[in-house]
């Protein structure tokens, strides 16, 4: 009999315990939620003023209804600053920096997490801090630079500039990932005969191709948005960015609200879009990572 009371209130418990769960879960979904909601009201805005005439907006102010379905923003907007040209300038540089940053952060974790580098956590820890510094901080010696070795208003000063900085913080996540890869299985290819080269491209570099993945969607989209460094290194029309572009239409004391949110949605869209594209790989990429 008293084992058959300790069976019959066993499941009792863990009915209970789910219900708590599932109420709990419930709470953080609709907190989640709102949140959610929260995030998309600036760009319901956006929407909302994109297609507004500049005498509606002065009548009637941000928050109303449009009274007419007004695109007279998104054309002066695709003309006024060449959308094309800038579209091409921005995807050059964040692909540019994207591949080039995955790739350095994989060699500089490798020789980190794998090789043996005399004071690994020190370097590693410098790369922490390096990517924790502020771009104002950075700005004046990367412009003197540029003036002195001529490469001053060029796109290619600012994919060096961002691959540096973006593969800081990728060596830093990938050392660590790499620090933890298994030894059992770097000395089975050793035995087998495996260079060092072997071991990355056969070994390493399979089994971290999901981080990899997340890096770099990360780095196009980061350095897609960056806008203090082009704005100071790109000075020309044909080598600016798209948000250096979007910054043009504000005046010191007149702005076009709704042509710039015109251009603020037409510049949002290709990087929605990428993240779209690229959305299963991130989710495998965070799984993996997590399963590991």
């Amino acid at each position: 009999m008293a084992v058959t009371l300790v069976t019959d209130r066993a499941p009792r418990r863990k009915v209970g315990d789910r219900h708590h769960r599932g109420a709990s879960r419930w709470i953080v979904l609709a907190l989640v939620t709102l949140a959610a909601l929260a995030m998309l009201v600036p760009f319901v805005f956006m929407l909302l003023n994109a297609f507004k005439s500049p005498g509606d907006y002065s009548s009637s102010g941000p928050l109303s209804w449009p009274s007419e379905f007004y695109t007279k923003g998104l054309t002066t907007y695709w003309t006024e600053v060449d959308f094309p040209l800038k579209f091409w300038n921005s995807l050059l540089i964040s692909g540019s920096v994207a591949v080039l940053a995955v790739a350095v952060s994989l060699f500089n974790a490798y020789a980190l997490g794998i090789g043996k580098v005399k004071g690994r956590l020190w370097i590693v820890g410098l790369f922490l801090l390096a990517n924790m510094m502020p771009q104002e901080a950075l700005i004046y010696p990367l412009y003197y630079a540029a003036k002195q070795i001529g490469l001053y208003n060029t796109q290619l000063s600012v994919i060096i500039i961002f691959t540096v900085v973006q593969s800081a913080f990728g060596t830093y996540l990938l050392a660590s990932v790499l620090g933890t890869f298994p030894r059992s299985v770097l000395e089975a290819a050793a035995l087998d005969g495996a260079g060092k080269w072997t071991v990355l491209r056969r070994v390493v570099f399979p089994n971290v191709r999901p981080t990899l993945a997340v890096l770099l969607i990360f780095f196009f989209i980061w350095t897609w948005n960056e806008f203090l460094i082009p704005l100071v290194m790109l000075i020309d029309n044909s080598t600016q960015t798209i948000p250096v572009a979007l910054a043009s239409l504000q005046g010191d004391r007149l702005m076009d609200a709704p042509t710039t949110n015109a251009g603020a949605l037409i510049s949002l869209v290709p990087a929605v879009l990428f993240f779209i594209i690229f959305q299963r790989t991130l989710s495998r990429g965070i799984t993996a990572g997590a399963e590991k």
